[in-house]
């Protein structure tokens, strides 16, 4: 089974912006065929999972994140948009899976310690992810505790909206976070990701946004990640 090598965090870049892309805007009937187009280009490969309730959507299941484990050694990133009571299911069941980070929202703040607790003992990164309308400064007790923070930049769980006027403010009080944290955790930027939003977005902090259709839907892949390299 192909899973990324031990200190696949410590090597991300850190002179360009991390391209973590989401399998949510692949071709589902063309996956496979997808994951090997974005294979040469992907650091990371974004999978959300949403149970209806936390999120509007239905996203996705273990079963499909064990069939990318057994065709790629790029990093898995599980963002879990749950409720508080399958969280620790969720978890053990994407981590049996093969994800190699995973994150929790900060709004699930009642169990977020247990869940954190959890992803510790499975030898997992953890992360952890605020909504657009959630003030940033509500994840500080856990920032000790994190490898990701991302950020929002619309409403959760639904795709193709513009990206929040607040989005890059957002982002920038993050770093500050971080930074006061002495901790190397990485920013990220997710929703709203448009080729007029992503050099805002870098120009405040973010050192990865999660591609959906910038990058799925380029008609030059390659020539679309050089684009992204050079911000």
């Amino acid at each position: 089974m192909p899973h990324p090598a031990p200190g696949w965090l410590d090597r991300l870049p850190r002179t360009r912006l991390i391209a973590e892309y989401s399998m949510w805007s692949a071709d589902l009937i063309r996956l496979a065929e997808d994951l090997s187009r974005i294979t040469p280009h992907a650091d990371i490969l974004h999978i959300d999972v949403a149970d209806g309730h936390f999120a509007p959507a239905f996203l996705f299941f273990p079963d499909l994140v064990a069939r990318i484990r057994a065709e790629t050694a790029l990093p898995i990133h599980v963002h879990l948009m749950v409720a508080d009571a399958v969280l620790p299911s969720q978890i053990s069941q994407f981590a049996e899976a093969g994800a190699d980070l995973i994150s929790l929202h900060v709004e699930n703040a009642a169990v977020a310690d247990t869940a954190l607790d959890l992803i510790a003992s499975l030898g997992l990164a953890a992360g952890m992810v605020l909504r657009v309308e959630t003030p940033v400064a509500q994840v500080t007790p856990w920032l000790n505790r994190l490898d990701f923070l991302t950020l929002l930049g619309t409403a959760i769980g639904v795709k193709g909206q513009g990206l929040d006027p607040t989005a890059t403010a957002r982002l920038a009080e993050a770093g500050r976070l971080i930074k006061a944290s002495g901790r190397r955790i990485v920013l990220a930027a997710d929703g709203g990701i448009r080729d007029t939003t992503v050099p805002l977005l870098r120009a405040a902090g973010a050192e990865t946004v999660v591609l959906g259709s910038l990058a799925f839907g380029a008609p030059d892949l390659a020539e679309r990640m050089r684009w992204l390299h050079a911000l």
